[in-house]
C-alpha cells in the first residue's frame, strides 16, 4: 500500500501520463508496410517528412494529399502501454472508442458514424494493408477481438472519410492500419511487465535486423496469465501470439516479403453490469452497488466455471466460461513489390488467415431485488439455496442481505463456438507516373477479391447468480414454497430463459467480394487533384437454422436429459436446440465507389484540401433472421438491405513547420444503417447525418513536448423506418465533444508526462432520455533509464478512478433504480523493466 501510495502521489504532482498520440515521420513506401528499399534515404526523426501509405495509391506526404490522417507510432505504444488496443485507438482524433470491453468487442465510430449495435461497421481494422475480417461487425466476432498490438507494430495509421472508399471495401467510414516492423533497424527489446493492484503478468519481446546485406527479419511477441484488469479468482487472461516476416530486397527497388501470425489468447470480455442511477433521466448520478462496483467490478466469478449446454450437433457439452474471449488465428501472407519499368511498380498482397475460437461472457437481461427473482422464477414464498462456491447447498435465510445489496442478476450467458471467421484476401496494383508538362500524371489500377466465412453456433444458456464484484457470485437455486425444484445447479432453463428462449442458432455462410478500382492523380506544382473508383460486386451464400426463423423451421424448445442422471428436472423441460432445416442464403449484390479531391499547397508549410466520397458497405450476418431476407429462398426481400452508403464532404486546413503542427478539418456525412442488435434483439432501418469539425495539433520544444486532438460531432436520426418517433434525436452514445491531450518532458534518463482522454455527455438511447455523464480520464506515466539500454517505467491507467460509463442497456431510469451499464476500468497501476539489445 505504501508503495501505490508513493506512485500516485508522485504521478499526480508531475502530471505524470504519457500516451503520445502523433504523426510520425517515416520514409515513404507505396503501401503498408514500409518499402525497405527506401528505408535507407529515410529522413531523420524531425524532418518535414509526413509521408501516408494507408487507404492510398502511392505513399504520399500529408501536406500533399486531401485525406485526413493520423498515426501512433511504436515510442507511444510502449509509454501509453494500454491495456487494450481500443484503449489505444482512442488517442486518434475523430475516432470514438468504446473501450469498455476488454481486450476485444469495442465498438469504434469516426466522425459521427453510427454505432446501431456493435464493432466497427464502418470502419476498417487492417494489419499491414489487409483487412483482419471483410466486415468489422460479425455478430460477436468483432475485429479487435483478433487484433493484439505488440512490440511488432510500428505504426498505427488512421485514414478517416476520404479515400477509404475506394482503396477498400466495405470501410466508407475510415481505415486502422496497424504497420509491422519489418527489421530495418538491428536489435530488439524484451520487458516484463505486471500489475502493482491488479494480478496479471506479462513478457514481451522482439527482434529484428539483417541476414545479408539484401535480407531482413523481424520476430516479436507476447504472453500472458492473470485475473485481468478486474479481479475475478482465476486466469481470466491467458494466451499470446507470435509474428515473424522476412524480407528480399533487390537493387531494382523492389521487394518480396513472407510473413506469419499465430494467436492463441484467451481474454475476458466485459459486458454490462448492474449500476444504481439516482436523480433524473436528463442529470443522472452512477453509483456503485455495494459489493458491487461497476468500474472495477464483473458477474464473472471463480465460482462460476462452466455451463452445460447442447453443442451445434444438439450434443450435450460443457462450456468453459473463462475461454471469455477466445481467439485463436494462424495466418501466412506474402508482399511483393515489384518495379516493371521507370516509374511503374506492381504492388501484391495476399493473406490467408485460419480464425476460430469463441466468446462466452455473462450477460444479466435483468437484475432485481433476490426474494422477487425468486418468487418469480417459484413463485410466492419461493426459497434460495446456494448452487455454487463454499456454501453449495446452503440456504439462504435472508435473502435481502445476499451478496450485500439482497440482489439476483438473472443472467443470459453469451456463449457462441466461433468454428470459423476464416478469410483469404488478395490485393494487386500497377501504380506509375507519367511527366505531364510541369507537373506529373499518377495512374492506378488494381483488383481486390477476399473470401470470408462465418460459420458459429450460438449456444446461449441461462442461470440465476448474485450480484458480487472479486470472483465472489455464485450461482442461486430457486425452490417452490413446498421446496420443489425450480432452477438446476443455478440454471431455469438449458436455454436463452431470460430472452423469450431465443437465439439458439446455427450460422454457415460465406461472402465473396471482388473490387476493381482506379485511381488518377495530378501534380501541378502547389495544385495536386486526384479521383478514384472502386466498384465492388459480391454475392452471399450459405445457410442458418434455428427456430427464431418463424414457423416451419422447427421448435427451439425440447425435453431432454442434459445431465444424464435418468431424471427429467423442471429445467430440462426447457432445452434449447438447434432445428435441423436450415433457411439457405442465396444473393447477389453490387455497387460504386468514388471519391474526388484537390489540395493545394499555399506554402512550404501550408495547405487547404476538399473531398468529397461516396462508400458502400455491404451488410454481412446481421441481416440474418430479419425482414430483409426471405427465409425460404434465401434471397433479398429487399435489394437496398444488401448495402448501406456513406456520402461524405470534407476539408480543411494544414500546417506543419519546425516542429509544431495543427490540422482543422470540417466534415458532413450521410449515413444509411440496417442492422441488428443481439443484446436487444431488435432490428435497425435508419438514415442518418453528421456534421463537425476535428482539430488535431502537436508541438515540440526541447525535451517537452504536447499534442491535442478534439472532435466536435452534431449527429440526429433523419429517418427510421420502424420507429419514427426518434427522428431528429441524436443517436445514441454519440457525444458532442471527445478530445485527448498528452503533455510530455523527456529528459535524458528521465521521461514523464500526461495524457488525458475525454467525452462530453451523451444519451444512453436513441429516446435521448437517460444521459451518460461526460468524463475525463487521466492515464500516468514516468520511466527512469538507469543505463543506456534499460528501461524502468511504471504506468497508471484511469489513475483517479473515475467512472466512465459508455453503454446503458435502459433509456430511462427504471422503477428499481437500476439499470445495466458498461464504464471504463477504474485505476490499474502496471510497473515494467525492458531491456533493449
Amino acid at each position: 500500500m505504501n508503495a501505490r501510495r508513493y506512485l500516485l502521489t508522485t504521478a499526480a504532482l508531475f502530471a505524470a501520463t504519457a500516451a503520445q498520440a502523433q504523426v510520425t515521420p517515416r520514409p515513404p513506401a507505396d503501401a503498408a508496410p514500409v518499402d525497405p528499399t527506401t528505408a535507407a534515404a529515410a529522413p531523420a526523426a524531425g524532418a518535414e517528412e509526413d509521408i501516408v501509405v494507408t487507404a492510398v495509391a502511392q505513399g504520399t506526404n500529408r501536406l500533399d494529399s486531401s485525406i485526413t490522417t493520423s498515426s501512433i507510432n511504436s515510442t507511444a505504444l510502449t509509454q501509453l502501454a494500454p491495456r487494450t488496443s481500443g484503449e489505444l485507438l482512442r488517442n486518434l482524433p475523430g475516432i470514438r472508442v468504446e473501450a469498455s470491453g476488454g481486450d476485444g468487442n469495442a465498438n469504434i465510430s469516426v466522425r459521427g458514424l453510427p454505432v446501431a449495435s456493435g464493432g466497427s461497421k464502418f470502419l476498417q481494422l487492417q494489419e499491414d494493408g489487409l483487412p483482419i475480417l471483410e466486415f468489422g461487425d460479425i455478430t460477436f466476432g468483432n475485429s479487435d477481438i483478433f487484433l493484439r498490438a505488440d512490440f511488432n507494430v510500428r505504426t498505427v495509421e488512421s485514414v478517416r472519410g476520404g479515400s477509404a472508399s475506394t482503396f477498400a471495401s466495405n470501410s466508407p467510414g475510415g481505415v486502422i492500419n496497424f504497420i509491422s516492423k519489418t527489421g530495418e533497424q538491428e536489435g530488439g527489446s524484451f520487458q516484463l511487465s505486471g500489475g502493482l493492484d491488479y494480478r496479471e503478468y506479462r513478457a514481451d519481446f522482439d527482434y529484428g535486423g539483417k541476414l545479408s546485406d539484401d535480407v531482413t527479419y523481424h520476430l516479436g511477441g507476447f504472453y500472458r496469465a492473470g485475473d485481468g484488469q478486474r479481479a475475478v479468482g482465476y486466469d481470466a487472461v491467458k494466451g499470446g501470439q507470435i509474428k515473424a516476416n522476412i524480407t528480399k530486397s533487390f537493387s531494382s527497388g523492389g521487394y518480396v516479403r513472407l510473413y506469419g501470425k499465430y494467436l492463441d489468447d484467451r481474454a475476458i470480455g466485459y459486458l454490462p453490469n448492474p449500476v444504481r442511477v439516482t436523480g433524473s433521466d436528463s442529470d443522472p448520478d452512477y453509483i456503485s452497488l455495494p459489493g458491487f462496483s461497476i468500474n472495477n467490478g464483473t458477474l464473472h466469478s471463480a465460482n462460476i466455471g462452466t455451463a452445460l449446454t447442447l453443442d451445434g450437433n444438439n450434443r450435450p457439452v460443457r462450456r468453459q466460461i473463462s475461454d471469455g474471449q477466445h481467439p485463436v488465428v494462424a495466418a501466412v501472407g506474402f508482399e511483393s513489390k515489384l518495379p516493371i519499368s521507370e516509374g511503374w511498380n506492381v504492388v501484391e498482397r495476399f493473406r490467408y488467415a485460419d480464425i476460430s475460437g469463441g466468446f462466452t461472457s455473462p450477460f444479466p437481461a435483468s437484475v432485481g431485488n433476490a426474494q422477487a427473482v425468486a418468487n418469480a422464477l417459484g413463485g410466492a414464498g419461493a426459497q434460495l439455496f446456494y448452487a455454487s462456491g463454499p456454501l453449495s447447498g446452503q440456504r439462504i435465510a435472508n435473502p435481502a442481505a445476499l451478496g450485500g445489496n439482497g440482489l439476483l442478476a438473472n443472467v443470459v450467458l453469451f456463449d457462441v463456438d466461433l468454428k470459423s471467421l476464416n478469410n483469404v484476401t488478395n490485393d494487386i496494383r500497377l501504380n506509375g507516373n507519367v511527366p505531364l508538362g510541369s507537373g506529373s500524371l499518377s495512374l492506378t489500377g488494381g483488383f481486390y477479391a477476399s473470401r470470408q466465412d462465418i460459420q458459429t453456433d450460438w449456444l446461449w444458456t441461462s442461470f440465476v447468480q448474485t450480484v458480487e464484484d472479486h470472483g465472489r457470485a455464485a450461482l442461486v437455486d430457486v425452490r417452490t414454497a413446498a421446496g420443489a425444484a425450480v432452477t438446476q445447479a443455478g440454471v431455469p432453463g438449458y436455454s436463452a430463459s431470460f430472452f423469450g428462449n431465443c437465439c439458439r442458432r446455427s450460422y454457415d455462410l460465406n461472402y465473396t467480394t471482388y473490387a476493381p478500382f482506379a485511381q488518377v492523380g495530378l501534380d501541378l506544382g502547389r495544385f495536386n487533384l486526384d479521383g478514384s473508383l472502386r466498384y465492388d460486386f459480391g454475392r452471399a451464400r450459405g445457410s442458418v437454422a434455428g427456430s427464431d426463423l418463424g414457423a416451419g423451421f422447427g421448435a427451439g424448445i425440447t425435453t431432454f436429459d442434459i445431465n444424464g442422471d435418468g431424471v427429467i428436472s423442471a429445467a430440462e423441460r426447457q432445452v434449447a436446440v438447434i432445428p435441423g432445416r436450415r433457411s439457405p442464403l442465396n444473393y447477389n449484390y453490387d455497387y460504386l465507389s468514388y471519391s474526388g479531391g484537390v489540395n493545394f499547397r499555399l506554402t512550404d508549410a501550408t495547405a487547404l484540401f476538399g473531398r468529397y466520397s461516396r462508400g458502400g458497405r455491404a451488410n454481412a450476418d446481421r441481416l440474418l433472421f430479419g425482414p430483409s431476407i426471405n427465409p425460404v429462398t434465401g434471397a433479398l426481400t429487399d435489394n437496398g438491405a444488401a448495402v448501406d452508403f456513406v456520402r461524405q464532404l470534407e476539408g480543411g486546413f494544414k500546417f506543419r513547420q519546425n516542429g509544431v503542427s495543427f490540422y482543422a478539418t470540417g466534415f458532413w456525412a450521410r449515413t444509411e444503417e440496417q442492422n441488428f442488435e443481439a443484446t436487444t434483439q431488435r432490428f435497425f432501418n435508419r438514415n442518418y447525418e453528421a456534421k463537425g469539425v476535428e482539430l488535431e495539433g502537436r508541438v515540440a520544444r526541447g525535451i517537452f513536448s504536447l499534442s491535442a486532438g478534439g472532435t466536435y460531432t452534431d449527429a440526429q436520426i433523419t429517418r427510421d423506418v420502424l420507429n419514427p418517433a426518434v427522428e431528429g434525436n441524436r443517436p445514441r452514445r454519440q457525444a458532442k465533444f471527445i478530445y485527448q491531450v498528452t503533455p510530455q518532458v523527456d529528459f535524458q534518463r528521465f521521461t514523464l508526462g500526461a495524457n488525458v482522454i475525454g467525452t462530453s455527455a451523451s444519451y444512453a438511447q436513441d429516446n435521448n432520455q437517460l444521459k451518460m455523464p461526460g468524463y475525463t480520464q487521466i492515464n500516468a506515466f514516468v520511466a527512469v533509464h538507469p543505463a543506456d539500454d534499460v528501461t524502468i517505467s511504471v504506468n497508471g491507467n484511469n489513475l483517479f478512478d473515475v467512472k466512465g460509463i459508455t453503454e446503458v442497456e435502459e433509456g430511462a431510469i427504471p422503477a428499481g433504480g437500476i439499470v445495466r451499464a458498461r464504464s471504463i476500468t477504474g485505476r490499474t497501476i502496471s510497473a515494467a523493466v525492458k531491456f533493449d539489445f
